[in-house]
This record gives C-alpha cells, sequence and structure tokens, in this order.
C-alpha cells in the first residue's frame, strides 16, 4: 500500500498574498493600516454583519469580546458558562479576561453544550453564555439565545472552527451579541495566526478596538494617523495625545499588515477552499459509514450546515482497542491525527484549582478519552482519503 503523508493542517499563500507582502515590506508600514482595516470589512461582508474586529487570536477574540461587558456593568469574576468539550483557549479566554468560567457537559452526538442543562448553572453572577460551535457543528443557537433572553445573558458564539457553517439558514457568526473566530493555519480561512470578531453592535465594535489597543481612547474604525499619516482632530481632544489615554483595562492584541495580507489572499479564493473543502468532508463521511460499529462520526441536523474544518471520529463504547492505540497506528503510517480535545475543568491540569472532579463531566469526559480528528483541508485528495480509510479497514480486522 502506498504511503502518502496525510498532514492534519495546511497554508494557502497566494501569488497575490506574496505580492501585497512585498509592497507592505517595502513601504515599511507593517503593522495594523489599511489591509487590517480591509481584510475586516471584507470578512464582515462576508459573514453578514455590520463590524469585523481583527485580532492577534482567536484565544483573543473570545477574550476581548467577554472584556466588552465591563463596559456594560459586569464585575471580575462574574460567570460565563461555557461548554466542558472545548480545545483549552475557550476556557483561558474566559480566566485571561478576568471572569470565572462556569461549565455544562456536552451532548456526545454533537459535541456541543447540553442546551437543556444551562439553566440549572446560571446564578445571579452570571453575565454570558459562550457556546461553542466545535468541530464545524452549530450549537442549538435557538435554545441557548431563548435561555440567554429569559435571564437577560449576552451570547458569544465561538466560532473558532465554524467558518462556513449554518444553523437554519443563517451564518454562523450572526447569532449572538459577538462572535469569535480563530484564523489559525488549520482552519478554512486562515492568517497564520489571528482571530476576529463579528457584531451588528457598533458600540461593542468601539470598545474592541480600544481593548485590542492597551484600552486606549484613540478607537476609530479608521485611524488617519495610522493609515495616511494624516492631521487627525482628534487627537489632542484631551489637551494630550489621545492615543496615551487609556479608557479601560486593555490587551495587546492588533492584527498586523501582513497578516491580513495571508487573509485578503484567502478571501480571494474562500469559494475554491470551501468548495474542495466540502468535497474531501462529504466523501470521507460517506466512506467512514461502514465503520459504525465501532467508529462514528458527527452529523448535522436537517437544518444545519457544518463547517469543512476536520472530521471527528469517536470510538463505540465497548471496543476492543483505545483512541491511543488506533492514533499510533494512524501516526506511524503517515496519518497527522489530533486528539478531539478534553474536558477542560476535569481532564486539563491547568483548571484544577477550579475544584470540579473527574466523573462531573461524564459526556466531555467520554469524548476526551475516545475521540481524535484528522484534516480535510484543501490539499487533500482522494488518493489520501482512500488510504486512510484502507488503513482503518486493515486496523479493524485485527479487533473483529
Amino acid at each position: 500500500m502506498k504511503k502518502p503523508r496525510y498532514p492534519f493542517g495546511t497554508i494557502t499563500i497566494t501569488e497575490k498574498t506574496k505580492k501585497l507582502m512585498k509592497r507592505i515590506l517595502d513601504t515599511g508600514m507593517v503593522s495594523g493600516g489599511k489591509h487590517v482595516r480591509e481584510f475586516e470589512n471584507r470578512f464582515a461582508e462576508l459573514i453578514g454583519t455590520k463590524e469585523a474586529i481583527a485580532l492577534s487570536s482567536g484565544t483573543d477574540a473570545d477574550a476581548l469580546a467577554l472584556a466588552v461587558f465591563y463596559d456594560f456593568g459586569a464585575q471580575r469574576n462574574d460567570e460565563i458558562i461555557v461548554p466542558a468539550l472545548s480545545f483549552a483557549a475557550t476556557g483561558n479566554a474566559v480566566l485571561q479576561s478576568g471572569f470565572k468560567p462556569v461549565f455544562v457537559d456536552i451532548e456526545r452526538k454533537t459535541l456541543n453544550v447540553d442546551p437543556s442543562r444551562i439553566e440549572e448553572r446560571i446564578t445571579e453572577k452570571t453575565r454570558a453564555i459562550m457556546p461553542v460551535h466545535l468541530m464545524g457543528k452549530p450549537a442549538e443557537m435557538d435554545e441557548i439565545n431563548k435561555i440567554a433572553k429569559k435571564y437577560n445573558l449576552y451570547v458569544i458564539e465561538d466560532a473558532a472552527e465554524a467558518q462556513s457553517a449554518l444553523y437554519k439558514g443563517k451564518n454562523i457568526g450572526t447569532l449572538g451579541d459577538m462572535s469569535a473566530f480563530s484564523l489559525y493555519i488549520a482552519h478554512i480561512i486562515s492568517t497564520i495566526e489571528g482571530g476576529i470578531i463579528t457584531t451588528n453592535n457598533s458600540e461593542f465594535a468601539e470598545i474592541l478596538r480600544s481593548l485590542r489597543a492597551h484600552g486606549r481612547a484613540c478607537k476609530c474604525k479608521t485611524c488617519v494617523l495610522n493609515v495616511n499619516s494624516r492631521y487627525c482632530s482628534k487627537r489632542f481632544k484631551y489637551n494630550t495625545d489621545v492615543r496615551f489615554i487609556f479608557e479601560r483595562i486593555g490587551f495587546s492584541a492588533k492584527m498586523n499588515e501582513l497578516e491580513a495580507a495571508v487573509g485578503l489572499g484567502y478571501l480571494g479564493i474562500y469559494p475554491e477552499i470551501f468548495k474542495k473543502r466540502k468535497q474531501n468532508f462529504l466523501y470521507i463521511r460517506e466512506k467512514f459509514r461502514k465503520f459504525t460499529p465501532y467508529l462514528v462520526t458527527i452529523n448535522p441536523k436537517p437544518y444545519e450546515e457544518m463547517a469543512p474544518y476536520a472530521f471527528p471520529i469517536i470510538l463505540q463504547e465497548g471496543t476492543k482497542f483505545t483512541r491511543d492505540e488506533l492514533v499510533a497506528y494512524l501516526e506511524k503510517n503517515g496519518i497527522d491525527t489530533r486528539s478531539l480535545f478534553l474536558s477542560m475543568p476535569t481532564q486539563c491540569p491547568g483548571f484544577k484549582f477550579l475544584g470540579y472532579k473527574l466523573g462531573d463531566f461524564p459526556e466531555a469526559e467520554y469524548i476526551g478519552n475516545n475521540g481524535l480528528h484528522i484534516g480535510v483541508h484543501q490539499d487533500i485528495t482522494k488518493e489520501h482519503i482512500d488510504y486512510f480509510i484502507a488503513l482503518v479497514e486493515k486496523f479493524l480486522e485485527e479487533y473483529q
């Protein structure tokens, strides 16, 4: 059997990006400027929101979206409801923004937060619900928004892996007060590193532009000083340089021009990337059905379209092999895999101080022990997928 290398992720650097990077480097104007603004405007247009605020990472996108609420009465150590299962960045961002994560178990068949368990975790200190569209699978946003409205809570979509996903005909990224996307290498749209927040609330957007720059009072959507080095009539409105007036506790989380150039290249070929990734996702899902007695994946509901971010795999209960045995076999044969994350509060030692114990989140913990995922990106071919399917068949033969 031929052994093609099957990488988890990829990066597409277009010729347009290379030429744009050269122009940027030639000017020496490499910090966030007109190309970041262009990327923000085009990303907002793609998602269907009024505003998009580009940042240095998807984790910062989560953290800054939460930090907005301090302007509206939130206090340090107020509570944010999040699913127990996610990449650690979700929990990290809550803590980094000064809040306390309150975890809720997930539904095994969706990998997403179980809406029926949310209300029991709400207290007078709860300020927001932050569902995660894990593996590009939309969370049940109607139910979540209904709960949020009942208790007067904000909703932030953690849409890190969900670029292009649809829920009841609406784009993921338009269904909460704000949505946080990751633009990391493995994602459908990338800026190498990077993140971006979408919102229809212009006041939130203005606060976010302040927060990403240390909380400074200089927060116009387009900065004439930064883009064109022109005179700014607002610069000395406080009798000193507005760039050195800090209205709130902020972050250093700006995107630079070179990262924006990569993102603009992606937006230029987004339809082709999405088409290829979706073809790969559907092809591998169809081929994978035969393994159902041993291995399953997650599937969209009739009113959803999953983002083709990656292909999740979950061991069925009672299998005679472990996730790690399967992973070792795949890795030895050139298939690059990733764990399907962990129960943050009970399987990630960094969260131990919060006081949760193993067994508190059985569904998330099951996935933490029995889940993995592989790539479906634009550099994957049918040859790669057929090779992967043949490997799984051969592995399972040993356990029948």
